[in-house]
């Protein structure tokens, strides 16, 4: 019975494993595309840094993986074991579903414990790290964030460009200042200037030299009929470029999904919850019950979607990957369906959101109590 028992949990961990591998990938790749292969790719991001934080992405991403990987991995594994009548010769061998499935819910068991290290201890730290050494990388240098030959339009208020960077500053700078309509109110020249960073304001420094400074007429500056006011100037005054649209100041533990557990039970947590819901105590209980609830719920989720697996994957008795696939994402996407309407109730405390955020796990957990009734009646 050992070799049996290690023979199905080797076939489901790998089948798991690799299901969890994939999604991770799969759910990494939006947040990389969207905030670090731009700096990447404009040489704003070492290499070795942008490895760095594509490793801290993998918790934040795993809380999610882990269920639907699980579930996966159950469904492949007893599908392909079901359509060789791998199942149908144990159980004529005399050996019950229960047995059989035993080392299944074992993995699920240690699965959920992962999910909930993961989700109240290895994710809000390695979230907390990205954030800051995120910006600690792009504030390391300013001029990372200017690249040459190219229009900037991040800047709000703003168009910048640079004809050429230089370690000792910027060449042939061209600068426009827009109003409220986005329309051109001065534009300024500069052979060369040079950039520093204010922390405190999170604001880029530009200084120009040698400027030439021409200024419309702010009431209506698409009227030509009257020549611009044209200055000229050694040094132009310090023009300060908001970096907020670009990355925000740098972030520690400002969002209770990014606290430990620790953390979300002593006063901070409260203190957190207070100020993202404006002052509101009766809310702010609710949102930290909810965020709690959360973390506890997606963990053991690992171990419902394992008891709907096994019944689902044996009488499916599929070999074919996509089609076991196709129903994993279709039960996953429902469970994650109920838990985001569940959510939408954060701010009718009255209706007991924290303990209809149970509802999903428990409405799997008696579907496949149910399922695995008529499986053992088979």
């Amino acid at each position: 019975m050992n070799l049996l028992d290690r023979h199905i949990f080797k076939s489901v961990f790998f089948s798991c494993a690799a299901a969890v591998l994939l999604l991770v990938f799969v759910l990494m790749l939006g947040n990389i595309l969207r905030d670090l292969m731009g700096p990447l790719l404009a040489g704003q991001l070492p290499l070795i840094q942008f490895f760095w934080l594509t490793g801290l992405l993998v918790p934040f991403v795993a809380m999610y993986a882990l269920p639907m990987g699980i579930l996966s991995g159950v469904l492949l594994t007893l599908g392909r074991l079901s359509a060789d009548n791998e199942i149908t010769a144990m159980r004529a061998a005399g050996i019950s579903m229960p047995r059989i499935t035993r080392p299944i819910f074992i993995l699920a068991a240690l699965g959920s414990a992962l999910g909930l290290y993961v989700n109240f201890q290895a994710m809000p730290y390695a979230r907390v790290v990205y954030d800051r050494d995120l910006n600690a990388a792009m504030h390391a240098n300013p001029l990372n964030l200017i690249v040459p030959r190219t229009f900037i339009r991040e800047f709000p208020g703003y168009i910048l460009y640079i004809g050429d960077k230089q370690q000792g500053g910027l060449k042939d700078l061209w600068l426009w200042q827009l109003d409220s309509d986005h329309r051109v109110t001065r534009f300024v020249r500069a052979a060369s200037g040079r950039v520093d960073y204010n922390e405190k304001t999170n604001e880029m420094i530009v200084v120009l030299a040698n400027a030439q400074v021409e200024t419309l007429d702010e009431k209506a500056p698409e009227d030509f009929s009257e020549s611009p006011s044209i200055a000229t100037a050694e040094f132009s005054d310090p023009i300060p470029l908001s970096l907020d649209r670009i990355f925000g100041h740098i972030a520690v533990r400002q969002k209770l999904g990014w606290m430990t557990y620790a953390e979300l039970k002593s006063p901070i947590g409260l203190a957190q919850a207070l100020k993202e819901e404006n002052g509101d105590p009766r809310r702010a209980r609710m949102k930290l019950a909810l965020t709690i609830g959360e973390k506890f719920t997606t963990a053991l989720a690992v171990l419902s979607f394992a008891l709907v697996g096994v019944p689902l994957g044996i009488r499916v008795s599929r070999r074919e990957t996509s089609a076991n696939l196709g129903i994993a994402v279709g039960l996953a996407l429902t469970y994650y369906f109920l838990t985001v309407m569940v959510g939408w109730l954060d701010r009718h405390p009255e209706y007991r959101p924290d303990l209809l955020l149970w509802a999903p796990n428990l409405l799997f957990v008696g579907i496949g109590l149910w399922l695995f009734h008529r499986l053992r009646q088979r």
